[in-house]
């Protein structure tokens, strides 16, 4: 009963960043809306239309002749699932693709929480041609092997990737528990390799403590299921604790479901406050408003790094802009689009970029990110030296005098 609550529930809309979790597969981009599967069969709208007749002709003529001609053995699904990936790469969008029907059972078997592998987000960064970390996930194979945000990943296993083929080398990582993979990593101008070994994977989503001075800290790693409610727990345990300050760190987090994004800002924006602009293919607009009064009124810092993204954003906007909170780091990554999954007759699904997000004020995030209110760099070649946290906490102690 429960596994069919949750399996419900991953059929919402989120807003991750086009990264690939490497646990079981990918987790990756948005899914449906309002809550609806959407299914499409042979029958479905605009299937007459001259697009269609024409690529129904010329797909039944090629395998026609392949039939007719090619020497070898051919896979019938593999040959359909080939074309449908080829005509869906051609729209040129980095967010939009297809899913066969094993790789989307390898997502769903992820969503649901069955986690092997080696636990690092990755996106394709086409300015340089490769695939970049956006960040290991925390107490993760990749983490303890010292892999960190904003290396490149250059090969694996001594095969070469570029930026196009993110769903080729994530698939050469993928492996079984136990297994080892090496990958080559280029970090600034160091090119060198690290062997990580996959096993299961847990993510703690919401973790909070206290740090000096009365000032509470709470960590997002990824806005999942019941996020919001986690993260008022968590609140609520500092504030016993004589918190009178809070520092959120989205560092790292990709993105998620967008309601539980939204959820945390209504806690700290005024009621009716704009949280979130959606725009969508027809410039139809959506406004979305903080639906209570805010619960937390104390002195709030939040950390961003570029590895901060898409439902992450969400709330680092709300927040900024309804001068709700100050931010610290560095600027987020800018991954500002809405992809819908919907689910094809043959158990594959099409994932397509269907609507682009702006901050309460209409500012644009999508290929350009937030601002933090202060810009502080992370030297990650220095251990134990969090220079982003300590910016914060002198932040936050000026703001209590």
């Amino acid at each position: 009963m429960e596994e069919n609550r949750k399996r419900q529930r991953i059929y919402r809309t989120i807003m991750l960043i086009f990264i690939v979790a490497l646990i079981t597969f990918i987790t990756t981009t948005a899914l449906i809306y309002n809550g609806q599967v959407r299914y499409v069969t042979s029958n479905g709208n605009k299937l007459n239309n001259s697009t269609i007749k024409k690529l129904d002709t010329l797909l039944s003529t090629v395998k026609e002749l392949i039939d007719e001609k090619y020497v070898g053995e051919v896979n019938e699904e593999e040959l359909i699932d080939g074309a449908l990936k080829g005509l869906v790469a051609s729209v040129g969008d980095k967010y939009t693709e297809y899913y066969t029907k094993e790789e989307l059972e390898d997502f769903t078997a992820q969503t649901l929480g069955n986690f092997v592998g080696i636990g690092v987000y990755l996106t394709s960064n086409f300015n340089e041609d490769v695939v970049e970390v956006i960040s290991p996930i925390k107490g993760s194979p990749a983490e303890e092997a010292g892999i960190k945000t904003g290396d490149k990943v250059l090969k694996v296993d001594g095969v070469e990737y570029k930026a196009e083929q993110l769903s080729e080398l994530t698939n050469h990582i993928k492996g079984e528990e136990g297994t080892e993979v090496i990958l080559t990593i280029k970090r600034n101008e160091e090119v060198f390799d690290l062997k990580v070994t996959r096993r299961s994977v847990h993510i703690n989503y919401v973790a909070s403590e206290m740090i000096e001075d009365n000032i509470g800290y709470i960590s997002i790693s990824t806005f999942d299921e019941e996020c919001a409610r986690d993260f008022k727990v968590e609140y609520e345990s500092i504030l016993e604790k004589g918190a009178k300050s809070l520092i959120i760190d989205l560092r790292g987090n990709g993105g998620g479901l967008v309601d539980e994004a939204l959820e945390i800002a209504d806690l700290m924006c005024d009621k009716n406050q704009i949280t979130l602009i959606t725009v969508d293919k027809d410039g139809k607009e959506k406004i979305t408003k903080a639906k209570k009064d805010a619960i937390i009124k104390m002195p709030v810092v939040v950390l961003t790094n570029k590895g901060s993204a898409s439902a992450s954003e969400i709330l680092v906007a709300a927040l900024k802009e309804n001068n709700k909170a100050e931010i610290v780091g560095d600027k987020t990554y800018g991954k500002g689009v809405i992809q819908e999954l919907i689910y094809l007759q043959n158990g594959g699904a099409l994932k397509v970029t269907s609507s682009e997000y702006y901050t309460p004020n209409k500012n644009k995030i999508n290929e350009v990110g937030i601002e933090p209110n202060y810009e502080v760099k992370y030297d990650y070649t220095v251990e134990d030296n969090d220079e982003q946290l300590d910016k914060a906490i002198e932040v936050l102690k000026e703001k209590m005098k």
